[in-house]
């Protein structure tokens, strides 16, 4: 009885759509729910540091001198606890996939000035 189960599977998948991709080429679109990856807002963030002591993997520093924001996506571990932390609400997690690499590294962001924008604003004015 079972190879009548397994010849009905076989002559049902020939008029489904297949379940896999030529993937290069074609993509599947991403499951809900899927946090995927942290990207920071800078024109938002405004270096406070509270995300860095919420990661529990130490995948984020902040660095407020040099007004730099740097995350360790191979310590990351897309738990979300830094977006919840965050008061400016500038870290999302983004769903996208990230480009296939075989060197490490890490993502920096330089925050702009709030300041040194609101003096050129009046210089100009």
């Amino acid at each position: 009885m079972g190879s009548f189960r397994l010849g009905g599977m076989t002559f049902g998948s020939l008029f489904k759509k297949p379940e896999t991709v030529l993937y290069p080429l074609e993509t599947k679109p991403a499951p809900a729910g899927l946090k995927g990856h942290v990207v920071n807002e800078v024109e938002l963030c405004i270096l406070c540091g509270i995300c860095q002591k919420g990661c529990p993997a130490d995948a984020i520093t902040v660095e407020k001198k040099e007004r730099l924001w740097a995350i360790d996506p191979f310590r990351c571990v897309q738990c979300g606890a830094c977006v919840r932390a965050c008061p400016k609400d500038c870290l999302i997690m983004d769903a996208a996939s990230t480009a296939i690499t075989v060197e490490k590294y890490r993502t920096e962001r330089t925050v702009p000035d709030p300041k040194a924008v609101t003096e050129a604003v009046v210089a100009e004015g």
